[in-house]
């Protein structure tokens, strides 16, 4: 294995790391499908992805057995590589040794060429991003790249700490090329084929908020104003539950979109009457999405200075009892109980909306300061009561709507 001698390639193999381990040899394959432990898997995937170097068996305990108290990690070590041996050698048969072992070192055979599907990627990725070339051009470049990307780098092994920038690197540069073939799907009008692409980038990474910006915009393109609507209300809970953020400006203008559009194309008054009724219906406090929630408040401010009427605002805000924001699961399970206890205990001409992740405001029509203050506490001490367990603490704030 000297470093400069000149090495014949005898074979050449196909090598799949993205979504899955597998490697294909004159029409074989393997995968890492077959029940094998997960060492066995690190042990093959981690040569093969340093296949240009050996490397020392310290190094390989030093990341498969860092803290085990194995009174030989280095005999462990041999007899996990000959199991790698056995599991190859149907592949390879008895007259070519895919890895060899020099001196406490051990390295992939360089006279077995891999063909990789995340050096493939890359280049495709590379090439497409070059905008001196045509459209189409860089169109088909990023349709085969994103072909390519079956998921993320060898996800049954996510866990292991070489694993893990190696992963990073190529999901940025998928979402990288994903958004960027997007947009030059949407210059060509091929809005079908967007949604399409960025659904099945968001399934890889759901709380990629462009994305579902892409995905969105995508749907509105095409007319599908309903699928459109609800991609974006799905998205935006999602994105609540999770990160505890609000939709971006780019999401919310979207949405203002859906709604022109939806006003604009409903001409049946009484499809619109039956509409209404069906709302008006509901019992408790109108909830909504806080988009509509400005343009409620806008309403109201007009009405208001015309008529002279009060008008509140409360801000409701969950928090622990230091005041810090809470671990997600709980703060979400409390927005749940609270937001029911909203709807109940308000009258139905109120307005709430979520404003972040932790915390709902609430428009009060024909309401003075100390009327809202009452309401508040109402809903606060109806909290208590019925969640007696819960530990988070609810405050908040009433301003009068300017």
């Amino acid at each position: 294995m000297g470093k400069n001698a000149p090495v014949t390639v005898v074979k050449r193999v196909a090598v799949t790391m993205l979504g899955g381990f597998r490697i294909r040899v004159d029409g074989n394959v393997l995968t890492d499908e077959i029940n094998r432990s997960q060492k066995l898997w690190n042990v093959l995937c981690y040569l093969i992805a340093h296949r240009e170097r050996t490397v020392p068996q310290s190094e390989f305990i030093e990341l498969f057995w860092p803290e085990e108290n194995s009174a030989n990690p280095t005999n462990a070590l041999k007899t996990l590589l000959y199991r790698v041996r056995s599991l190859l050698e149907p592949l390879f048969g008895e007259g070519l040794e895919p890895i060899l072992s020099q001196r406490g070192a051990y390295a992939w055979n360089p006279a077995i060429a891999c063909e990789m599907d995340v050096d493939r990627f890359e280049l495709l990725c590379r090439r497409a991003q070059d905008t001196a070339l045509p459209a189409q051009k860089r169109m088909a470049l990023y349709e085969e790249a994103a072909e390519m990307y079956r998921g993320d780098y060898l996800p049954k092994l996510a866990n292991q700490m070489w694993v893990v920038p190696i992963s990073a690197h190529y999901h940025a540069l998928y979402l990288e090329a994903v958004k960027e073939y997007a947009d030059l799907l949407e210059h060509a009008e091929k809005f079908e084929a967007m949604a399409e692409l960025c659904t099945r980038a968001s399934q890889l990474d759901p709380l990629d908020e462009s994305l579902h910006t892409l995905i969105v915009r995508a749907l509105l393109r095409q007319g599908k104003d309903s699928a459109a609507l609800s991609h974006y209300e799905k998205a935006t809970d999602l994105l609540y539950r999770n990160l505890g953020v609000r939709p971006s400006e780019e999401l919310r203008a979207l949405y203002r979109e859906i709604m022109d559009v939806e006003e604009r194309l409903e001409t049946n008054l009484e499809v619109i009457q039956a509409n209404l009724r069906e709302a008006a219906q509901r019992p408790g406090a109108f909830v909504c999405e806080y988009g509509f929630f400005k343009e409620a408040y806008r309403l109201e401010a007009r009405r208001s200075a015309r008529s002279g009427a009060c008008v509140h605002i409360a801000l409701i805000t969950v928090s622990l009892p230091d005041g810090g924001v809470p671990p997600l699961g709980v703060l979400n399970t409390t927005m749940d109980q609270l937001l029911e206890v909203l709807v109940h205990n308000l009258r139905r001409g109120d307005v709430v909306s979520k404003y972040s992740g932790a915390q709902y405001v609430v428009m009060l029509p024909a309401a003075n300061f100390e009327d809202s203050t009452m309401v508040v506490e109402r809903i606060v001490n109806a909290f208590y009561r019925q969640h007696r367990r819960n530990f988070l603490k609810i405050t908040y704030r009433i301003r009068e709507l300017s």
